[in-house]
């Protein structure tokens, strides 16, 4: 029997998502999802904010295999805090055909992140959600950009539309590639042409080290499933403006959601919607992932 509980409210993946309609091009790349436990073997950390259900590496894959993906990259969620593993033992699982993104504290060694580099980790991630997580000083994270720096490593943040123009001048400070979650989760009901959205646009244009995660319309839409369409044209702007610096992923087991359990196969769909022609299909999940993530 498990010693961990699931949160009563928490939503399970989904068991039987749909074949996608949409055929992802050879060597796709799911470059945002995470794995949970099982709490057994690896237990969620005692600061965190949520329990999830477990969501092992082996559904993962089965789901990778069974929407028509190649690889993924594996997100270290804060339900495990910087206890990394959990995505470690799924990175070296998965061999060549998975790459990780831990969360670390500021006492990491460099030979431990060394250890993490040989498994496949290639960044971390900084989250600036304040629901999900304490707040950490910035200085404690310069101080860790500095040492992966050293490693090629890039840094994932995640944070919140109204919390950019506090973190513009932090951001630039990074001496790394920088890759944004969910495109900064905008106010979709503002509209594309909002000035919120229009500060996110202006930074990746200001700063060609930022990228952006076109991912999570379950997590942004107004209007919700199936399509997302409300969605659709602030992540084809993305992708259309920065062709060459954007990512896409399932977030599976897509913690957190509270509204409705989304339908991996209808999020594939997603994909045609904002990149519109094969050349742009094929850097968003392949190219693009592949020079991050699989570049040496």
């Amino acid at each position: 029997m498990s010693t961990f509980t699931m949160d009563a409210d928490w939503l399970p993946f989904h068991p039987n998502p749909s074949k996608p309609a949409f055929t992802p091009p050879p060597g796709a790349v799911d470059a945002h999802c995470h794995v949970f436990g099982p709490g057994d073997v690896f237990p969620y950390a005692p600061e965190r904010k949520y329990t999830p259900c477990d969501a092992p590496k082996e559904k993962l894959f089965e789901l990778r295999d069974f929407l028509g993906f190649s690889r993924n990259v594996i997100v270290q969620a804060t339900c495990h805090g910087k206890d990394n593993r959990a995505l470690v033992d799924a990175c070296r699982a998965a061999g060549d055909k998975a790459r990780g993104v831990a969360s670390v504290g500021p006492d990491i060694t460099m030979d431990e992140l060394k250890a993490m580099d040989e498994a496949g980790v290639r960044g971390v991630r900084f989250n600036f959600v304040k629901r999900l997580v304490d707040a950490t000083p910035k200085a404690v994270f310069l101080g860790i950009a500095e040492k992966i720096a050293t490693l090629g490593w890039h840094i994932v943040v995640y944070f919140e539309a109204q919390d950019l123009e506090e973190l513009t001048p932090f951001l630039k400070q990074l001496p790394t590639t920088i890759v944004v979650d969910h495109m900064g989760r905008p106010d979709i009901a503002a509209g594309v042409d909002s000035p919120g959205f229009q500060r996110f646009v202006d930074l990746m244009a200001e700063n060609d080290n930022i990228w952006s995660k076109v991912s999570c319309p379950e997590r942004l839409s107004v209007t919700g499933p199936d399509g997302y369409d409300d969605v659709v044209p602030f992540a084809k702007r993305i992708v259309e403006t920065f062709p060459d610096r954007v990512l896409w992923g399932t977030d599976w087991p897509h913690p957190n959601m509270k509204s409705h359990m989304p339908d991996d196969g209808k999020l594939t769909d997603f994909i045609p919607k904002i990149a519109v022609n094969e050349e742009l299909r094929k850097a968003l999940l392949v190219d693009n992932p592949m020079r991050l993530y699989w570049g040496r």
